[in-house]
């Protein structure tokens, strides 16, 4: 990447920075030296995670306060939009959050750069999914990550959009394999959602923060959609040997089904909301990142076994100062 096609970032607000992506793409600025406001609702979470990064300033508030967030960005060269809200309240507040984002972007002419999912392509295909792929997804969800993205690229700022696969890595607490390792770490009976012997990927959070930060000093990366994959496949039962071995975890892991989460649903709605996205280990959705690697360079990959060492390690760091 040349000079010139190089954006200015001399100051970044993550949005969302108490969540797994958001704490990467912190730490990620931060070893780029940049400095970062880091924004969520509780300060309490910002400062433990962030009380001793000097170049990180930690601001709160509500971001259904277009206010707040427009406070936040006040001579802000690129957002970071990685804010993760419960399912249950997708339909309501996703589009109003989304405009929120656009609109403090706007009003301080920052560029902005979205951390999205996978959900807007649909049903897995044999093939990888490049993104030329339509989206024409089946589910809700899907549907509202599509208006999301109609609602981002509208902006008259800048805006560039990040797919990434489901998460795992330190801090990443909402994410489906944390509810595995979180047991496990405690030497506790383990549960792990879908089929063991479907191969699927998941993006190592530092991994995906180093991806999104590489597109946000990019120029070219800008009005458009940009797939990372992570580092291959993987089976659940690999996830669990290498996840036992590491923490010397000799109990079995038994499997959380589609039926026991519909069952669940019945009272616990946000169980009800999981049941349409469990098509996901079922009929795994994989990225293509060829685009990525010819416009931007390499793809980071940690290798799984490595990536998941460091998340344990990071539970079992947390675990102890708790």
């Amino acid at each position: 990447m040349n000079k010139k096609e190089r954006v200015r970032m001399k100051k970044a607000l993550v949005l969302g920075a108490s969540g797994g992506m958001g704490y990467a793409i912190v730490k990620e600025l931060i070893e780029k030296e940049i400095e970062v406001i880091a924004f969520a609702r509780s300060k309490e979470k910002l400062e433990k995670l962030f009380k001793n990064s000097e170049k990180v300033q930690i601001v709160t508030g509500d971001v259904f306060d277009v206010r707040d967030l427009m406070n936040a960005a006040k001579g802000i060269d690129v957002i970071f939009h990685a804010i993760n809200i419960p399912y249950s309240e997708w339909y309501d507040k996703q589009p109003i959050l989304m405009r929120n984002v656009v609109q403090a972007a706007e009003l301080s002419n920052s560029k902005l750069a979205i951390v999205d999912n996978i959900y807007a392509y649909g049903r897995g295909i044999t093939r990888k999914v490049n993104e030329e792929h339509p989206k024409n997804p089946h589910t809700k969800k899907g549907k509202i990550r599509v208006e999301l993205s109609n609602i981002a690229f509208q902006a008259n700022v800048p805006v560039l959009i990040a797919h990434f696969p489901d998460f795992y890595g330190p801090n990443a607490v909402n994410a489906m394999l944390t509810y595995t390792f979180d047991k496990m770490v405690q030497n506790k009976k383990a549960m792990f959602v879908g089929n063991q012997q479907n191969a699927r990927e998941y993006i190592y959070t530092p991994d995906g923060a180093k991806a999104i930060v590489e597109l946000a000093i990019c120029d070219k990366a800008y009005g458009q959609s940009w797939n990372i994959p992570a580092a291959g496949v993987i089976t659940g039962e690999k996830i669990i040997s290498i996840a036992g071995s590491h923490l010397h975890y000799k109990k079995s892991v038994s499997t959380i089904t589609k039926g026991m989460i519909q069952f669940l649903g019945i009272l616990d709605k946000q169980m009800r909301e999981v049941v349409e996205m469990l098509y996901l280990t079922e009929e795994p959705v994989v990225l293509d990142g060829s685009k990525y690697e010819k416009e931007i360079g390499p793809l980071p990959a940690t290798p799984y076994e490595e990536g998941i060492k460091r998340t344990l390690d990071f539970m079992k760091s947390n675990l102890s100062n708790n």
